[in-house]
């Protein structure tokens, strides 16, 4: 039999599942997730593999229209997913009517490649709404296959995955057989870190900061991180610390515990903080957090 593999990119408004989705597909926590938008900012692969196919998903961020120049760049992550893909996931959940962008949705109606629209968080719903939504997304994606499923609570998933296999082209793998994800450890270091903050902290802090690991030292047995979060003004920086670090060291304990489990191994992480005035607006830092990759 061939070896098939093929890129399978996700894409949906905010607080959809993506995340939840692509987490369960691969069997590992590669993106973080919480209630909050926004929560994607980059493209991130996770790929399973298997002795006749790789699947390379990629998780993207929701769609907004955008407000400033990261979310620009956001916005350009979820255009590349367009360029590549083998096969499309639209990812909505019950009670959804459309996409945030026509010229988004515009693409997935007119794609020449398949399209599943996987109609998530059907556990918060009944078989009556279910039937409506799915003749709903029917009319409105008519080039779709529809796969009602339940990420969180795995259900229907399996089935999703299995179509997938189905659907990918004829091709040898494009990553190692043993790769989990295109990104290094440095990469999900800053991204546990961005997520505490984002179950910590509310109002405006969690989209003013961006995490960066400085050092990432692996002995046999333990891992010493030394990482920066970068917010834009001063008032921030004293909220994230918090009264006596109290807040801050919350932080790095769930960071820690988190990434304890990730790379199964003991971690020693400092964290500070320091502000980085105006980076979600700077072309420069942007690049320099990868972002504005064009």
């Amino acid at each position: 039999m061939s070896h098939k593999a093929g890129f399978v990119n996700i894409i949906g408004n905010p607080n959809v599942g993506k995340s939840t989705l692509m987490n369960a597909m691969v069997g590992e926590k590669l993106s973080i997730i919480t209630s909050k938008a926004q929560t994607t900012r980059h493209r991130i692969f996770g790929i399973v593999n298997d002795e006749d196919y790789q699947i390379v998903f990629s998780d993207t961020p929701g769609i907004i229209k955008p407000a400033y120049d990261l979310q620009t760049s956001m916005m350009d992550f979820v255009k590349s997913a367009f360029s590549d893909a083998d096969i499309l996931i639209y990812m909505v959940e019950i009670g959804e009517k459309e996409l945030k962008d026509e010229e988004f949705f515009n693409k997935i109606i007119h794609a020449k490649i398949p399209v599943l629209l996987l109609l998530n968080k059907i556990d918060k719903s009944n078989q009556e709404m279910l039937e409506e939504q799915v003749q709903t997304w029917q009319a409105k994606v008519p080039n779709a296959e529809i796969f009602p499923i339940s990420a969180l609570e795995n259900f229907n998933v399996k089935e999703a995955l299995n179509r997938i296999v189905e659907l990918l082209p004829v091709s040898p793998p494009y990553y190692p057989k043993d790769a989990l994800t295109d990104k290094p450890e440095r990469f999900f270091v800053n991204e546990t870190i961005r997520e505490k903050i984002l179950l910590n902290y509310d109002k405006e802090i969690p989209y003013a900061v961006e995490v960066e690991t400085e050092e990432f030292f692996e002995e046999e047995k333990i891992i010493r991180i030394r990482s920066v979060i970068m917010v834009e003004r001063d008032t921030q920086k004293g909220i994230i610390i918090g009264h006596k670090g109290a807040a801050l060291k919350k932080v790095g304990m769930q960071a820690r515990a988190d990434l304890e489990l990730f790379f199964d191994k003991q971690i020693h992480i400092e964290i500070f903080v320091k502000v980085n005035k105006d980076w979600r607006s700077n072309a420069f830092q942007l690049r320099r957090f990868g972002y504005n990759q064009k």
